[in-house]
C-alpha cells in the first residue's frame, strides 16, 4: 500500500504551482540567469576572425566541430567568451571527487563536514582554474596555427586566455547561484540550455538536406525514430532499480515493544549518471580537438592521431566504450555508491539483509549485486553513447546529434521535474498544517465558548 506522501504525490496538480510563490520566484530567477548564459554565448573573443571562423565551423558542423559547439551551447562555433563551457569546472569535479575518495590526506578533509565540504568545493575551483588557463591557452595557439586569428601574437593569446578562463569562472558562479537560489542542478541546466539551444537549427538543418534531396526522406523518418526510440529506452533505463530487502528488528523503548520494520535499498541500473560518458568524451575529444583547430600545422603526429582516433572512427568507438565501462565501475565502487560505506550505515542504524550478517558480509553482498547490475548499465551507457555516433557516420547526417546529449536532457529534465514536485509537495503539505492550526484554534475556540466549566463525574 503507497504511504501518505505517495498518494499526496500521486495526486499532485500542476495547477499548484500558482499558489507556490516560492517555487515560482526560484523558476524566474533560474530562468534569468540562464537567459545571461546564452546573451554570453554571442559576445565574442577579441581579435577572432569572425568569417575565417564560420567557415571553418560549417565544414566541420557534422564533426569535432558539432560536438563542441553542441556541449558549449553554440559558443564555441561563434568562439565567444564562453567557449571553453563549463567542461573544466566539471572535468575539475571529477578529479577531486575520485581524490578524495582514494587519497588519505582529503578523505580526512571530507569527513570534517561542512567545513570539509566547503574545502573541497575550494580545491574544485582551484582546478577549474588550472584546468581552463591550460585549455584556453591551447585553443588560442590552435586558432593562430588556423588563421583563424586577424592578429596573432602573444598580445592575442593573453587577452583570449584571460576572457575565456573569465568567461568559464563565471559560469561556474552561474551554476552555484543557480542550484542554491533557483531550481535544478545549476551546472546540469547549464549543459541541457546548452544543448537543447541548439537542437533546432541542427533540425531545421537536417530538413534543408532533405529537401534539397541530400538526404533521402527513408533516412529523415529512420532518424527521428531512432531519436524517439533512444529517449525512451533512456528513461525506461535511469528509472530502473535493482530493490535490495532490508529488515529492521524489535526494539523496546521504554516499556513499550515495537515490532521491526522493512524498507528497500534502491540500487540504480546506472548509479554513476552521465559522469561516464562525459568524462570519456572529454578525454578523447581534447587531441582532436587541438589536432582539428592546428589545421596544417598539426604536426604527423597529431594528423595521425586525428585520421585514428577521429570522432566515427573504428578506434574511437572502442576506446569510447572502453572508458565509458571503465569509468561507470570505477566512479559507482569510488564515488557513487560505496558498498562498505552503505554497509556500515546499515549495521550502525540495526539494519541487515535477511540471510546476510551485518559488517562485512553485507558489504561482500553488497559488492556481489552491484558488479552485477553495472554490467548492465555499463552496457547500456556504451550503446547509447555508441549508437548515435554509428549511425551518423553511416547514414552521413550533416549534424552532430550524440549520445551523451541524450543522456544528458534525459538526466537533467528528470531531475529538474523531481526538485519541482518536492517544492510543490512541500507546500501542499506547509498550507495543509496551516489549515490545521486554523481548524485547531477555531475548535478550541468553540470548545471554550460552549463550555462553563470543567465537568466533574
Amino acid at each position: 500500500m503507497a504511504s501518505a506522501a505517495e498518494q499526496m504525490a500521486a495526486n499532485l496538480s500542476w495547477g499548484a504551482l500558482g499558489k507556490a510563490t516560492e517555487l515560482r520566484q526560484r523558476i524566474f530567477y533560474a530562468i534569468g540567469l540562464l537567459i545571461i548564459y546564452r546573451i554570453g554565448t554571442y559576445i565574442p573573443v577579441p581579435g577572432i576572425d569572425a568569417a575565417a571562423l564560420r567557415d571553418f565551423m560549417d565544414q566541420a558542423a557534422s564533426g569535432i566541430g558539432g560536438i563542441l559547439s553542441m556541449f558549449t551551447g553554440g559558443a564555441l562555433g561563434r568562439m565567444g567568451v564562453f567557449a571553453l563551457g563549463i567542461m573544466p569546472y566539471i572535468s575539475a569535479s571529477i578529479i577531486v571527487q575520485l581524490l578524495a575518495s582514494m587519497w588519505e590526506p582529503l578523505k580526512q578533509i571530507k569527513k570534517e563536514g561542512e567545513q570539509g565540504r566547503k574545502k573541497i568545493n575550494q580545491y574544485t575551483r582551484y582546478g577549474t582554474v588550472v584546468l581552463a588557463t591550460g585549455q584556453a591557452f591551447a585553443l588560442a595557439n590552435s586558432l593562430q596555427a588556423g588563421d583563424l586569428v586577424s592578429n596573432p601574437g602573444m598580445f592575442f593569446v593573453a587577452s583570449a586566455v584571460v576572457t575565456l578562463v573569465g568567461g568559464t569562472m563565471f559560469l561556474m558562479w552561474l551554476g552555484e547561484q543557480i542550484t542554491a537560489r533557483g531550481i535544478g542542478n545549476g551546472i546540469s541546466l547549464i549543459i541541457f540550455v546548452g544543448i537543447v539551444a541548439e537542437l533546432p537549427a541542427a533540425f531545421a538543418q537536417f530538413l534543408s538536406q532533405g529537401r534539397s534531396g541530400a538526404v533521402s526522406p527513408g533516412v529523415i523518418i529512420a532518424v527521428i525514430a531512432m531519436v524517439i526510440a533512444v529517449f525512451g529506452f533512456v528513461v525506461f533505463m535511469e528509472r530502473a532499480l535493482r530493490k535490495i530487502h532490508i529488515q529492521y528488528p524489535r526494539r523496546q523503548v521504554g516499556m513499550k515493544m515495537y515490532d521491526g520494520g522493512s524498507s528497500h535499498l534502491p540500487i540504480k541500473v546506472n548509479p554513476a549518471g552521465v559522469i561516464p560518458a562525459i568524462f570519456a568524451s572529454a578525454l578523447l575529444l581534447l587531441p582532436s580537438t587541438l589536432s582539428t583547430f592546428s589545421g596544417d600545422d598539426a604536426g604527423p603526429f597529431m594528423s595521425t592521431l586525428l585520421a585514428y582516433f577521429g570522432p566515427g572512427q573504428p578506434l574511437y568507438l572502442l576506446f569510447f566504450s572502453i572508458m565509458i565501462i571503465f569509468f561507470t565501475f570505477f566512479y559507482t565502487k569510488e564515488v557513487a555508491f560505496k558498498t562498505e560505506d552503505v554497509a556500515d550505515n546499515l549495521k550502525s542504524q540495526n539494519g541487515f539483509v535477511p540471510g546476510i550478517r551485518p559488517g562485512a558480509k553485507t558489504a561482500e553482498y553488497l559488492d556481489y549485486v552491484v558488479n552485477r547490475v553495472l554490467v548492465i548499465g555499463s552496457g547500456y551507457l556504451a550503446l547509447v553513447a555508441l549508437l548515435p555516433e554509428i549511425a551518423r557516420s553511416q547514414l552521413a547526417i550533416p549534424f552532430y546529434f550524440g549520445g551523451t546529449s541524450v543522456l544528458i536532457i534525459v538526466s537533467v529534465t528528470m531531475d529538474t521535474i523531481t526538485q519541482v514536485q518536492s517544492h510543490l509537495l512541500a507546500h501542499q503539505y506547509e498550507g495543509l498544517i496551516e489549515k490545521s492550526q486554523l481548524r485547531g484554534k477555531r475548535g478550541g475556540s468553540a470548545a471554550k465558548k460552549g463550555r462553563k466549566g470543567p465537568a466533574r463525574r
